[in-house]
């Protein structure tokens, strides 16, 4: 019986990871494409109020998922907040406005509240999607919107379609700019 040699080895892990790879990159997308119709969802905002997404529309909206325990969203916050602050209160085109809406998918709200005032995450539309384990994502508005991972972004446009699903806030910034 032939011994496997090194080289065989080797390719024979490359293969496993890089299918690995691509199993979970198709498995963390999110479950919509362009174009498809922003599903509504009803939260409840820190100063106690309800809010659902429709009342956003004729504004373009960034809805953000995010974590108070996630590293990438904490190191992104900053040019997440100068977007907010670039675009609240123009007018665009075809859209009365721009909004953030962040959905953190958190266990704890204190720490939640807490990220929030620590990060100056300014805009009004704060909501929490309590999880029972973070590992799952086991949330109501996440489930919604097929959310795996953190950060995912939904870029909506003034009515109510997904537009961009998981842009760069580059990709954001320059497509307001041109909407401006």
């Amino acid at each position: 019986m032939k011994k496997p040699n090194f080289i065989t080895f080797l390719i024979g892990f490359v293969v496993v990871v890089g299918a690995f790879s691509v199993i979970k990159h198709f498995y963390m997308q999110p479950d919509f494409a362009d174009g498809e119709k922003a599903p509504d969802f009803m939260g409840i905002l820190p100063d106690g109020n309800a809010f659902k997404l429709s009342q956003l529309q004729g504004q373009y909206v960034l809805l953000d998922f995010w974590g108070s325990w996630c590293g990438p969203c904490i190191r992104e916050s900053p040019a997440l907040v100068a977007l907010y602050h670039k675009y609240d209160g123009k007018a665009f085109k075809d859209a009365a406005g721009f909004t953030i809406v962040s959905v953190a998918i958190d266990k704890d709200k204190a720490r939640w509240a807490k990220t929030i005032e620590r990060l100056g995450l300014s805009w009004p539309y704060q909501l929490m999607d309590p999880v029972s384990s973070l590992r799952f994502f086991d949330s109501p508005i996440a489930n919604e919107y097929g959310v795996k991972q953190v950060p995912t972004k939904f870029l909506i446009n003034e009515k109510g379609l997904i537009i961009r699903i998981d842009p760069t806030l580059e990709e954001v910034d320059r497509f307001l700019q041109e909407k401006l």
